[in-house]
């Protein structure tokens, strides 16, 4: 076992596919002799070389439609795109090509390739620096999005990946790059595409998030333990495909639910799952479901980010009123 943080364990992973697999690649700006903005890919050109680690002009739309064409002639080719709010110039290749290639093709081209893309807030990054907009991408069909909020987690989904056979995007939040290290297996595994984890057990109120809200979440679960309340904590960390057995069957134990994540509350994310609830444990249901989100506004600048952002407290006060209903 070896002690990582989050962006060691994406490191690490990258190091291992390139390893095992000669068709992996790595594309993006700044991927190769800088190691990446964050340092995600350091020391991976100097070990594989520019043929494998390829740095790229800053053109997104250019470095996704590459992708994909090494994605249609065999290639696992790994994208980088250094913030999510970047992705918007690349949009149209991910929407249009990448996420329709298998069913253009009638199975024939999938796009096998992944997205890598940090984002979310907490990090005193200007505007298109913390954008979280998940729920673009969960809502168009052929591509999966996973988010992973811990070392052992953002390792295994990784490598889980890039063995996909469908294009994947592996959303980082910025905030929990360096949070904390935990034991991470040297070797290879796969954490499964499509499985929600169960953070800690409860019996009174689901506490749904992902990413950077995970330790948000545990938090204000801790806050309602000392005082009686047993809150369930889910990391949904697939948002598509997702978990709804897990989800369902945790809201239909204990009766109410809390969904937290940091994009705009309007369409959000947060907003499908509680529709799913709705429809598949209505008569469960002890309160209504409440959200904890981001403001339907930009992210503001430093200043008011902390505002912006769920944290304990906010959380904390949607349990209360959930218990209290």
């Amino acid at each position: 076992m070896a002690q990582f943080t989050l962006i060691q364990a994406i490191n690490d992973a990258m190091r291992l596919a390139l390893e095992r697999d000669p068709g992996v690649v790595i594309l993006g700006e700044d991927v190769g002799k800088n190691g990446g903005v964050f340092r995600a890919t350091e020391g991976l050109w100097e070990r594989f070389g520019d043929d494998r680690v390829i740095d790229t002009p800053l053109a997104e739309a250019g470095i996704v439609g590459t992708a994909i064409g090494m994605a249609v002639n065999g290639l696992r080719p790994i994208v980088e795109i250094q913030f999510l709010g970047f992705a918007y110039p690349g949009f149209e290749q991910i929407v249009s090509h990448a996420a329709r290639l298998r069913t253009r093709t009638q199975g024939m081209f999938p796009a096998a390739m992944v997205i890598r893309a940090p984002y979310g807030g907490g990090i005193r990054a200007p505007e298109l620096h913390s954008d979280s907009t998940e729920a673009l991408f969960v809502h168009t069909p052929g591509l999966k999005v996973v988010v992973p909020s811990t070392p052992y987690d953002a390792k295994g989904l990784l490598l889980a990946a890039i063995s996909d056979p469908d294009p994947v995007l592996f959303l980082e939040p910025m905030k929990l790059y360096r949070a904390v290290r935990e034991e991470v297996p040297e070797e290879a595994y796969e954490v499964p595409i499509g499985q929600a984890r169960v953070v800690r057990e409860g019996e009174d109120v689901t506490l749904l998030a992902w990413g950077a809200m995970v330790p948000v979440a545990i938090a204000a679960a801790e806050e309602w333990t000392q005082k009686g309340v047993s809150c369930e904590v889910i990391d949904v960390r697939s948002l598509y495909p997702l978990d709804e057995e897990t989800l369902v069957a945790s809201v239909k134990k204990t009766g109410r639910a809390v969904i937290v994540h940091e994009a705009p509350r309007t369409a959000g994310v947060g907003a499908e799952l509680a529709a799913l609830l709705q429809e598949q444990a209505f008569l469960w249901l002890e309160a209504p479901i409440a959200r904890v989100t981001g403001y339907d506004v930009p992210v503001p600048m430093f200043a008011l980010e902390d505002a912006f952002r769920p944290d304990a407290y906010r959380v904390s006060e949607a349990v209360r009123q959930v218990i209290a209903f």
